[in-house]
């Protein structure tokens, strides 16, 4: 039995919702159980040098300080970057760009802030999953400005925690359940069932692929339903 008496395949309690802030071109706030990101997506009239003038998504995330039960001191503390946040932005940059035609669109950035307020595992997850409905209404934000013709999403993009647990695979894990993992793992897919990122570590034990084929299949499972509720927030 699980902590919060969850069945293995069972998710957290998910909401979504959109256009929380009032400066952001695109904006999303996510609940998945205690965990809780807020995601601006910001649009900037500038590309970097390796795109020659294309377009470009990139992303930042950061950990409140009092995000977990102990205070964490800010990055600027240290005058460095954290590098498990680093680690962090790279996954989510690469993962939204997955989803949208990078080509659709000259000239600009769209940078993902990516700010956790309340962590009880599956934070990158779930900045994933809000940043993508994030991104799409900035990118609706620039139809309707007259700066793209179409919406250059071509996909949905989602993303569920999971893992291996006193040798049971489950998803969706929760801060006590993942720092007592055997096997940490992180899925990413788009909604053509395509795998975009996968993120598998043998923390505490060494894994075969009959195992990761199970996560994977149940991950995906789940995506499908964070997946529904992506769509029922972008139609509301």
């Amino acid at each position: 039995m699980r902590i919060d008496k969850r069945q293995n395949d069972e998710l957290r309690p998910i909401t979504i919702k959109r256009n929380v802030m009032k400066y952001a071109e695109g904006s999303a706030f996510i609940e998945c159980g205690e965990t809780k990101v807020l995601c601006t997506a910001s649009v900037s009239f500038e590309s970097p040098p390796f795109r020659e003038g294309k377009g470009w998504v990139t992303a930042e995330y950061n950990m409140l300080p009092r995000a977990t039960q102990q205070r964490n001191k800010r990055d600027i503390s240290s005058l460095k970057k954290n590098s498990r946040a680093s680690e962090i932005e790279r996954l989510i940059g690469r993962s939204l760009r997955a989803c949208c035609d990078l080509d659709a669109f000259n000239d600009v950035t769209i940078i993902i802030d990516c700010d956790v307020i309340q962590a009880d595992g599956g934070t990158r997850t779930a900045s994933i999953t809000a940043g993508y409905v994030a991104l799409y209404d900035a990118f609706e934000w620039m139809k309707e400005k007259g700066y793209v013709e179409k919406n250059p999403v071509i996909c949905q993009i989602a993303a569920i925690s999971a893992g291996i647990v006193h040798n049971e695979v489950m998803v969706d894990l929760c801060y006590a359940e993942d720092s007592n993992a055997q096997v940490d793992v992180n899925v990413v897919t788009d909604s053509f069932g395509n795998i975009a990122e996968i993120q598998a570590t043998g923390e505490k034990s060494t894994f075969d692929k009959e195992q990761l084929d199970e996560i994977i299949a149940l991950s995906q499972k789940c995506i499908e339903r964070i997946m529904e509720i992506q769509r029922k927030c972008l139609a509301e």
